[in-house]
């Protein structure tokens, strides 16, 4: 509760006090979704680990919602945006495709109204809910519209499974364009070789996708890497993009079910995430697998932060040089 005399809570932060110049930041721009709102970004959590459980992985995703915003609140707004806090969806009874459809109506919901969907998980089994928003907004146009799936990852996520889980959710994807006879393009950044088995190698290659190792991501190659996606996102019409943030190495994003050893560096990553930012054709994004359980110091929930910042506010280049 505000202690302000017109209870109304000062912008900015207590140290912002006193300051001459504008102290805005994510609270104080950040307003209820509005069903009759145009344009923007949404906010929207998806509280769940019930596919980080199926797959044997450490649970406490579904606390990543709330400890993401708890640092994005923080950060300070540069330029005039519209920005809407959507809720969450949560799993709480086990029912985890009742959980992914109920996402995907929120999603769609706010495509229809032109938003771009920044959801924070949860989980990776956060994706499927999240392609199917997309799908569920295209309709009947999904098979004419040319969708290109960008995940930041160390895993394929392409495991065959009785029940779908966090490490299910690409081929499941797969599997929904196949049914709806769309094509499944599916770019991936950060693979580890040694966290995929040979088996999950082989049905990448059979399901066509396209992937760079974790090792094939170094400084040196990050102006051929960017090109290299600029040309790609040229021939789709729309993108999807996915961040598992164990993607990142260990030592920056220890707050993950599955921390990585060797990983891609943050700024790799933001200079990639900004190149589809920036492309006009994002249509929506998530932020995977924070586990606030075993994070240090909110390291990782602060990064998790940048980037959902990146996503629903835009690049720092975007108003910088203005």
């Amino acid at each position: 509760m505000s202690n302000d005399r017109n209870g109304i809570e000062p912008a900015g932060l207590p140290g912002d006090q006193g300051e001459d110049g504008s102290v805005l930041r994510i609270k104080d721009i950040l307003r209820p979704w509005d069903p009759a709102a145009q344009g923007g970004s949404a906010i929207l959590g998806f509280a769940s680990d019930e596919g980080v459980r199926r797959n044997h992985g450490r649970t406490g995703a579904a606390g990543g919602p709330a400890a993401i915003r708890n640092m994005l609140k923080r950060l300070p707004v540069h330029r005039q945006v519209s920005l809407y806090e959507a809720g969450d969806v949560a799993c709480t009874d086990g029912d985890l495709g009742g959980a992914q459809g109920r996402l995907a109506e929120q999603i769609a919901v706010l495509l229809g109204r032109d938003v771009r969907p920044v959801v924070l998980g949860g989980g990776h089994e956060v994706a499927y809910g999240s392609f199917l928003g997309l799908a569920k907004h295209l309709g009947d146009q999904l098979a004419s519209t040319s969708v290109l799936v960008v995940n930041f990852d160390a895993h394929f996520d392409l495991r065959q499974a009785a029940h779908p889980n966090s490490g299910t959710p690409f081929r499941q994807i797969a599997e929904l364009c196949a049914a709806r006879a769309a094509a499944f393009q599916y770019l991936c950044f950060g693979i580890s070789e040694l966290a995929n088995t040979s088996a999950l190698f082989e049905r990448a290659g059979a399901l066509g996708v396209e992937y760079l190792l974790d090792e094939e991501m170094r400084a040196t190659a990050v102006e051929g890497l960017r090109e290299m996606l600029r040309k790609r996102m040229a021939s789709v019409d729309k993108i999807y993009l996915s961040i598992d943030l164990d993607v990142l190495p260990a030592g920056m994003a220890p707050g993950v079910s599955a921390p990585a050893a060797r990983g891609v560096a943050l700024e790799i990553i933001e200079d990639l995430v900004d190149e589809i930012a920036s492309s006009g054709k994002l249509a929506l994004a998530d932020i995977a697998e924070l586990n606030p359980l075993l994070d240090r110091d909110d390291q990782t929930a602060r990064i998790a932060a940048r980037l959902a910042y990146r996503l629903a506010v835009g690049p720092q280049r975007a108003w910088r040089h203005k």
